[in-house]
C-alpha cells in the first residue's frame, strides 16, 4: 500500500461539509431490531434553542468535565454554514484532533441537523467510521472532537496516485473499508447520503474512516416522502436524480461504486453539471431505462418521455483498468433500478475480495447472523443486471 504523507485537509474535508436535514426512512430488507436505530431522535424541528438544548443527552459517556481551553487550536481546517473546524491538539495526552465547533445562535438555536449528526456519531462505533470523542458545550458553543485523520480520499488520489488514479491493491483495500462502514451503518439503521471522496478519511495506517454524517438519516418508521437533495451531484443514484422520495439503502451503494470506478482513473464517472446532464451521463454508460427495463420509472417527477435512447456500454471497455471479476462487483453497485444493487453485506463476500488477507476479507456479522452464501449468475443487462441466486 502507498505509504501516506502527513497533510493537513482542504476546505472541503469531511469535518467542515455544511449540515442539512435528517428525517425517517423504510428500509429495503429486513432488519433485526435494532437499540441503535429505537434511541436515535427520529424527529426533531430545524432548529433548537440553547435553552431547549439535551446536552446531558449529547454528552453521555463523553468526558463532560473537559473544556475547550483542553484543546489547543493548530490552525483552521475549514468553515461551513454552521460550524467552523481545526486542526487541534489535547493539551493533556499530546494527542491531535479535529474540533469541530458548532455555532449557537440565541435567537436560532441549534440546527438540528448538529444534534442528529452527535446522537448518530455516538452510536456508530466501528473501525471504518471516524471517531467521535468528546461533546463539549458551553453557553454559545458545542465542540464535537473528532479523532485526527491525515487526509481525505480525494486528496490522498491527487497526492499519492497516478494523476489520481490508485494502485489495484489499495482500491480494493479501501472498498473493503468502504463496504464493511456502509454495512455497519445499515444494520444499524442509518443511510450516509453524502459518500464521496471528500467524506473518506485515510490516515497514516492506510485505513479508511466514513466521517461527516451531517446528511445522514436514521430510519425505521415507514414514512411516504423524503428530500431528493441527496449526495453530491457525481455520486447520486439515478432514482433520487430521478425524483424518488422513497430511497434506501441502495443509494449508498451506488455511491460507492462511483468512488471505486473514480478510484481507478483518477476522474469522476458521472461528472455532471446539472440533474438533467447528470442522467444523461448515467444513460449514455448504464443504458437508458423504459418501463419495460425499470417497472414504474415513468411515474418519477423528473422522467421525461423523450429522453434520449442510449444503448448499454460494456464497463470492460470503459474501464481497461479493472480485471473481469472487479467489473462484476462494479456491475452490481451499479444497476439503475435499486432493487437490483447489490447490498453492502453481499459486497463483501464477493468472490473479487477472495485474494484479501482472510481477516480482512470476512464481513462483519450481527450477533445472531450468519453470513449469506451466496453465488453469483451475470446475466445480460437487457435481461435485468446480474442477478443473485
Amino acid at each position: 500500500m502507498a505509504k501516506l504523507n502527513m497533510v493537513t485537509f482542504v476546505h472541503h474535508s469531511s469535518y467542515c461539509t455544511t449540515l442539512t436535514g435528517l428525517s425517517l426512512l423504510k428500509p429495503p430488507h429486513t432488519f433485526p431490531p435494532s437499540p441503535t436505530a429505537q434511541r436515535l431522535p427520529h424527529s426533531l424541528p430545524s432548529s433548537i434553542s440553547i435553552q431547549d438544548l439535551d446536552t446531558e443527552h449529547l454528552t453521555d459517556k463523553m468526558d463532560n468535565r473537559k473544556h475547550p481551553s483542553s484543546f489547543q487550536q493548530l490552525e483552521k481546517l475549514g468553515e461551513g454554514t454552521y460550524a467552523t473546524v481545526f486542526k487541534g491538539r489535547n493539551r493533556q495526552t499530546g494527542e491531535l484532533v479535529a474540533l469541530k465547533e458548532i455555532h449557537l445562535d440565541s435567537e436560532e438555536g441549534t440546527p438540528s441537523t448538529a444534534i442528529r449528526e452527535i446522537s448518530l456519531m455516538k452510536e456508530l462505533k466501528h473501525e471504518n467510521i471516524v471517531s467521535l470523542h468528546d461533546v463539549i458545550h458551553t453557553e454559545n458553543k458545542l465542540m464535537l472532537v473528532f479523532e485526527h485523520m491525515d487526509k481525505d480520499l480525494k486528496k490522498y488520489m491527487d497526492t499519492a496516485g497516478d494523476r489520481g488514479a490508485l494502485p489495484p491493491p489499495t482500491i480494493k483495500s479501501f472498498m473493503h473499508q468502504l463496504l464493511k462502514g456502509i454495512d455497519f451503518c445499515h444494520q444499524n439503521r442509518v443511510l450516509h447520503r453524502d459518500l464521496k471522496p471528500q467524506n473518506l478519511l485515510i490516515n497514516m495506517k492506510g485505513q479508511l474512516k466514513l466521517a461527516d454524517f451531517g446528511l445522514a438519516r436514521a430510519f425505521g418508521i415507514p414514512v411516504n416522502t423524503f428530500s431528493n437533495e441527496v449526495v453530491t451531484l457525481w455520486y447520486r443514484a439515478p432514482d433520487v436524480l430521478l425524483g424518488s422520495r422513497t430511497y434506501n439503502t441502495s443509494i449508498d451503494i451506488w455511491s460507492a461504486g462511483c468512488i471505486m470506478a473514480e478510484m481507478y482513473t483518477g476522474r469522476p464517472l458521472f461528472p455532471g453539471t446539472t440533474n438533467e446532464d447528470q442522467l444523461v451521463r448515467i444513460f449514455r454508460i448504464m443504458g437508458t431505462p423504459s418501463e419495460r427495463t425499470w417497472p414504474g420509472i415513468s411515474q418519477f417527477t423528473e422522467y421525461k418521455s423523450n429522453f434520449q435512447m442510449y444503448a448499454t456500454q460494456d464497463l470492460r471497455v470503459i474501464l481497461p483498468q479493472i480485471d473481469a471479476v472487479g467489473i462484476d462487483l462494479l456491475q452490481r453497485m451499479l444497476q439503475l433500478r435499486p432493487e437490483l444493487r447489490i447490498s453492502a453485506h453481499d459486497a463483501l463476500s464477493h468472490p473479487w475480495f477472495n485474494d484479501l488477507p482472510g481477516a480482512m476479507r470476512r464481513p462483519q456479522v450481527q450477533q445472531g447472523q450468519m453470513p449469506m452464501q451466496r453465488g453469483y449468475a451475470p446475466q445480460e443487462v437487457a435481461q435485468g443486471g446480474y442477478q443473485q441466486y
